[in-house]
């Protein structure tokens, strides 16, 4: 049974909703589907699946691009309504011939509903019985395929065990012999209880039963000719003279006398402890703090309109596609969108953006874009590139709060440490990116104060403990094999008491798949409740960042203890400056965490640290 049916505006104004249906949904299904369904450009979705206590719905949905019209239909998953997709096709089709953008309230089209429901009810009702009517049909049918092939074999069975039961090479070997290539038989080729000798493509019959193998003897010879040929090159490699030995020369920068030995450790005084020096803030500003400037997009632009201008003049014609830009299109269909989306999805796929989350997008795009109507003097690619700008723009735009200030400061009021918990696979540079943030905050004027809770790999606290003493900042360690859920507790606690405003927590990397390490990080997310968890992941991946966030958040909250787990709050991008335009990793996991990229490392010095700039991404992007 429908539980109810709603049309509103894209915003946000309830312009009908079925009164008789009036079931009180549980939850909030609509907001839900709109929240992270409609805005998070994932509306070319065939249908959305929500939970909640004691129920389980499905939500599907229709748009009318040009009147900006949503239709939604809710029902429990349990029932699998058939009917829905045509009735929402229906009220669709029937509300936007007596739709007023100056209406509120449109009562009198609930006996329009009414009528539109029995219809597709019946409609499905009709469905349902043909296919019940035409299953035994199609069985029966293949049942006496299966009667005739077996007869036909059985029959060929007995003449061979009855006239050459002898001969092992009789007519039982000859049927397996005639078998086609996808392993069945032809019976429209079978004549006289015979199977038709196979000719080849010069129309000459091919007498022998290996039909479309390979020539047993010319393959030999082809390799006895390339094993003489390989022979022969190594023969004249034997009398060659033996190379010199290539020794590696010396670093030399910049015409500089070249050093004797390539050490560049740094050196040890004579007690046996590292000289490190301390950089205290004499590295200068952090990249966090500065404005990046955006080159124009007018050039991008000319050169893509001109390549889209190139292809619809081939495909159209001067005159047609003249005409079209200046008349427009009545309303734009799924098969004038497809040449440039799959142009725009090629695009992205060269950027680093995962296939299935360009995919989506593209789907996503032609759901807004279908049944528009085309404005005059503008083509389909530039109006496709368009909505792709905006979704992307909407996608990758905040849509909370990332000043981590303004939390710190928060949470000071109220008399306790900012903890912020790094976590991700191996070797993304967590620890590196804790000390750029340490040294950006200490910008700030904000006390802070390391807890290396990486008791898993081997060197791990040492790192931490250098980084630590480079930037005169205070650090809580326990050495190795301790529980990280028990150190980050107690360096909470040691930093409550010294005064430091916020504690920064490295956690050893592990896979997403390597289970007792994900329940270890579950127990200290769990135990210490931070503030802030950050995902430190390469801009390098492309489609593992979407298998590494989506199951970096499946196993947090499966192994969580809590009935409300936490999951990734937000993403801090790594050797971002090693990708050059291949940025599309970024989309790829702000899409499927839904978690916004609040940092992105960008070199080796501890100023290497910046916000993402989403203009100069939706720009890379669409170039």
């Amino acid at each position: 049974m429908l539980e109810q049916l709603l049309i509103f505006t894209r915003g946000g104004l309830i312009l009908w909703t079925c009164k008789e249906l009036g079931n009180a949904l549980r939850g909030s299904p609509i907001d839900t589907l709109i929240r992270s369904c409609l805005l998070e450009e994932r509306s070319g979705a065939p249908s959305y699946n929500y939970d909640a206590p004691g129920a389980s719905y499905t939500l599907k949905w229709t748009f009318h691009n040009e009147l900006g019209l949503v239709f939604v239909a809710v029902y429990q998953r349990i029932l699998n309504l058939l009917y829905v997709d045509d009735l929402l096709a229906m009220v669709k089709q029937e509300f936007s011939e007596i739709y007023d953008p100056k209406r509120t309230s449109y009562n009198d089209f609930d006996d329009i509903f009414q009528q539109l429901k029995k219809e597709a009810e019946s409609r499905a009702e009709e469905m349902k019985k043909s296919k019940q009517v035409g299953k035994p049909v199609n069985n029966n049918l293949g049942k006496k395929q299966g009667q005739v092939l077996k007869g036909y074999v059985d029959g060929s069975n007995k003449k061979n065990s009855g006239g050459e039961s002898e001969n092992g090479g009789g007519d039982g070997d000859k049927l397996k012999g005639h078998l086609l290539e996808n392993g069945n038989f032809n019976k429209n080729n079978v004549v006289n209880g015979e199977f038709p000798r196979m000719v080849n493509a010069n129309g000459k019959e091919n007498g022998s039963s290996n039909v479309g193998a390979f020539d047993v003897n010319k393959l030999q010879k082809i390799r006895g000719k390339g094993g003489k040929k390989t022979d022969t090159s190594v023969n004249k490699g034997s009398k060659a003279e033996p190379k010199k030995k290539v020794v590696k020369k010396n670093r030399v920068w910049n015409d500089s006398p070249s050093e004797p030995k390539l050490d560049f450790t740094d050196p040890v005084s004579e007690n046996g402890e590292d000289n490190i020096a301390i950089v205290a803030a004499d590295q200068g500003e952090s990249m966090m703090d500065k404005e990046e400037i955006i080159s124009s997009e007018s050039e991008s632009e000319e050169e893509d309109t001109g390549k889209n201008s190139k292809v619809e003049t081939k495909k159209k014609g001067w005159f047609s596609s003249m005409f079209q830009s200046i008349a427009g299109k009545a309303n734009l269909e799924k098969a004038d969108l497809e040449p440039a989306l799959k142009a725009l999805k090629d695009r992205l796929m060269t950027k680093n953006v995962a296939e299935e989350i360009a995919e989506k997008l593209c789907e996503s795009v032609a759901a807004s874009l279908e049944g528009k109507k085309l404005a005059s003097f503008t083509r389909i690619s530039s109006t496709v590139q368009a909505a792709m700008e905006e979704a992307l723009v909407r996608i990758l735009t905040p849509r909370r709060s990332i000043d981590i200030l303004r939390d710190v400061h928060a949470a000071q009021e109220q008399g306790k440490p900012y903890v912020v918990v790094f976590v991700g696979v191996n070797g993304v540079g967590k620890s590196t990116n804790l000390a750029k943030v340490a040294y950006w905050l200490q910008q700030h004027k904000i006390k802070v104060m390391m807890a290396a809770c990486d008791t898993f790999r081997s060197g791990a606290v040492e790192q931490l403990r250098t980084h630590a003493r480079r930037l005169q900042i205070p650090i809580f360690e326990k050495g190795y094999e301790k529980d990280p859920a028990i150190v980050a507790k107690e360096a909470i606690q040691e930093a409550s008491r010294n005064g430091s405003e916020v504690v920064l927590v490295d956690t050893a990397g592990r896979m997403q798949d390597n289970e007792p390490l994900m329940r270890a990080l579950s127990k200290l997310i769990y135990v210490n409740s931070p503030d802030l968890i950050l995902f430190v992941g390469e801009a390098l991946v492309g489609n593992d960042a979407v298998d590494q966030l989506s199951k970096f958040n499946q196993k947090l909250a499966d192994l969580s203890p809590s009935p409300d787990p936490r999951l990734i709050d937000g993403i801090l991008l790594t050797k971002f400056d090693t990708i050059d335009d291949k940025v599309g990793a970024a989309l790829s996991m702000v899409y499927i965490s839904g978690a916004p990229v609040m940092f992105v490392g960008c070199g080796q010095s501890y100023t290497d640290l910046k916000k993402l700039n989403v203009k100069s991404i939706v720009k890379t992007l669409l170039q």
